[in-house]
């Protein structure tokens, strides 16, 4: 089972990497893709997937609370460890604080995930991505902000946050289909297979994505921080959310496997793209491409182990 999700994987990881290396597909071009798949594609595979849900198969209260609970819990530890421990500034401590606590879900995880669960990755996939833009990238966008502008009142802080959040492509896709679940609101037969289409590229677009991003990175800059940083988000948070959610009720096998594996998944691209926005370019490229090798060698194992 491990090598026919891996490899696929692999290949158009490869695949990527190759085209972006030889020129073939410039690097402008994958940002170009990426936001395809960020604003256009994985929306309409989430809209798409949770529209035909019952609300009782998408919402999961246990799950909410152990993965949002985990993930606050390892960005509070970094956060406490890079700001008490190696002396960082404020917002260093919070874009560092978030490549601990969040994970490649809408790239990574949506291409492993719905290969090994099918369309029911998107319930899963969704509250995951709810987690993430509405705690962790908040959170993350409020410290490092108040860090870098320390003239600039809070509530104007708050207030930028919560626009950027709000016309989210991803977010708004998710809020788009809890309404249609809620108000029992079925979609058109050809807006569904519309957006089956679209959803069906996202996979392999962001795989492709992934690979070609990966161009010009390097382990140059790894010092101890970065080390440090890889281990808590690749071993300690895999292993906070999994202990949550196994003591949680109504937490199903597939759900223990799933945010655990979600969990375990890559530092996200957004995460290098933060740390070059605040000066952090090569510490941050550096701890992403380490948990890119190590993240994807712990997939592995938990897929051969697991599935």
């Amino acid at each position: 089972m491990v090598l026919s999700v891996i490899l696929p994987i692999c290949l158009l990881l490869l695949l990527g990497f190759i085209c972006v290396k030889f020129d073939f597909i410039l690097a402008e071009h994958i940002k170009g893709l990426s936001q395809f798949v960020f604003k256009i594609s994985l929306p309409a595979f989430l809209l798409q997937a949770l529209a035909s849900k019952r609300f009782d198969e998408i919402w999961n209260s246990s799950y909410f609370i152990a993965y949002g609970g985990g993930s606050l819990i390892i960005f509070a530890l970094a956060f406490l460890l890079y700001r008490k421990f190696f002396h960082c500034g404020l917002t260093e401590s919070g874009v560092l604080s978030m490549g601990a606590s969040m994970s490649n879900t809408g790239f990574i995880g949506t291409a492993i995930l719905t290969m090994l669960i099918g369309q029911h990755a998107a319930i899963y996939l969704s509250l995951t991505l709810i987690i993430e833009n509405l705690l962790i990238v908040a959170l993350t966008l409020i410290i490092a902000e108040a860090g870098a502008n320390q003239q600039r009142a809070t509530s104007q802080v708050l207030k930028q946050t919560l626009h950027n959040v709000v016309k989210n492509p991803v977010i708004l896709s998710i809020v788009f289909g809890m309404l249609c679940v809620i108000l029992n609101i079925h979609l058109p037969s050809y807006l569904v297979q519309a957006l089956e289409m679209l959803g069906k590229t996202a996979s392999p677009i962001a795989l492709f994505v992934i690979g070609g991003s990966l161009v010009g990175m390097s382990l140059k800059a790894v010092d101890l921080q970065s080390v440090i940083l890889v281990g808590i988000k690749i071993i300690l948070m895999p292993l906070t959310i999994f202990a949550l959610l196994s003591i949680l009720p109504n937490v199903s096998q597939e759900m223990l496997y799933a945010g655990t594996l979600l969990a375990a998944l890559p530092m996200p691209i957004v995460f290098g793209i933060m740390g070059q926005h605040y000066g952090l370019s090569d510490k941050a490229l550096s701890a992403l491409m380490l948990s890119t090798i190590l993240g994807f060698m712990l997939l592995s194992g938990l897929i051969a182990m697991w599935w």
